[in-house]
């Protein structure tokens, strides 16, 4: 388990994080998005052990993490900046991982080159970007940590390559608990592999939340009638957004899909529709509500 209280890192006169707080459960596959600039990259280097906090304390399975060589072990850091030895190639890698990760499988490192059709004997500097996130996403895997933290990890790769990342993460997952940790600024890279989002902006985690209790919980309603209706006309329902159109009202709504329904049907609406959010609209809902400016959030 990750726990972190009150993290605080600067760096000059930027503040890069303040005072975040934040319990991540081990096995769960953890999304941590945001806009560029908004601490992810400085929340994994803390995590990873990378930079030391100015403020406030992280915790890996009870113990700190900071210079702490045998906790360091199992933990696994993907930059979104690669990096490898001059003139190495991932067999070079693989030697040098073997000596720091005491669980290090070559029929694993070996097992997935081959599966993605990498040259192990390659000089990494003649690969492409692509194929770089590649090696090093197998060389991580093949180290077999307890928790992996990933940045912008999905950048670069094509996607038959990001399905292939995505399904080798879950499997990972449930066969030797592994904990990701994935820090992206695309929410729908992250929708169909993470099962809880954290959302950072301006250095601070605005929420957290698990993603299929935040899915469910939600729906938007696509209505008409014969005359116009305004958001009076809901007052049984908990009404997050409205948009009038003419005599269709398009509401966001929280509750579960059987109780809005039951109470849509009693208005005799002459259409009624409930359909799926995704995660992206999700997101810029709860934080319009909360009165922040989406564009400077995601994008």
């Amino acid at each position: 388990m990750i726990e972190m209280k009150e993290l605080s890192k600067q760096f000059g006169d930027i503040q890069a994080l303040h005072q975040v707080s934040a319990t991540i459960q081990k096995g769960s596959i953890f999304g941590l998005i945001g806009s560029n600039g908004a601490g992810k990259s400085t929340l994994l280097r803390l995590l990873a052990g990378i930079y030391r906090p100015d403020y406030g304390e992280i915790r890996i399975d009870g113990e700190p993490v900071y210079e702490n060589e045998r906790l360091k072990q199992r933990i696994f850091y993907i930059s979104d900046d690669q990096f490898f030895f001059n003139n190495s190639n991932m067999e070079d890698m693989a030697r040098y991982y073997a000596v720091i990760y005491p669980r290090f499988s070559y029929d694993k490192f070996h097992r997935l080159t081959e599966l993605f059709r990498l040259d192990s004997k390659r000089n990494l500097n003649t690969f492409s970007k692509g194929m770089q996130k590649q090696a090093h996403i197998i060389l991580a895997l093949a180290c077999e940590p307890d928790y992996l933290f990933c940045d912008e990890t999905f950048d670069g790769l094509d996607p038959v390559m990001r399905q292939a990342v995505k399904r080798l993460l879950a499997d990972a997952v449930v066969e030797q608990q592994l904990t990701p940790i994935i820090a992206s600024h695309n929410l729908r890279e992250l929708e169909d592999i993470c099962d809880h989002i954290g959302l950072l902006h301006q250095g601070g985690i605005v929420f957290e939340r698990e993603l299929d209790g935040l899915q469910s919980n939600i729906q938007k309603v696509q209505c008409a009638f014969s005359t116009a209706k305004g958001i009076e006309d809901f007052s049984g329902l908990d009404v997050v957004t409205m948009e009038q159109r003419g005599n269709l009202s398009i509401l966001v709504v929280r509750g579960e899909k059987n109780d809005i329904e039951a109470y849509m049907k009693k208005m005799n609406p002459l259409y009624c529709e409930l359909l799926p959010l995704s995660l992206e609209e999700i997101f810029i809902t709860e934080m319009e509500v909360l009165g922040y400016d989406i564009q400077q959030l995601i994008y």
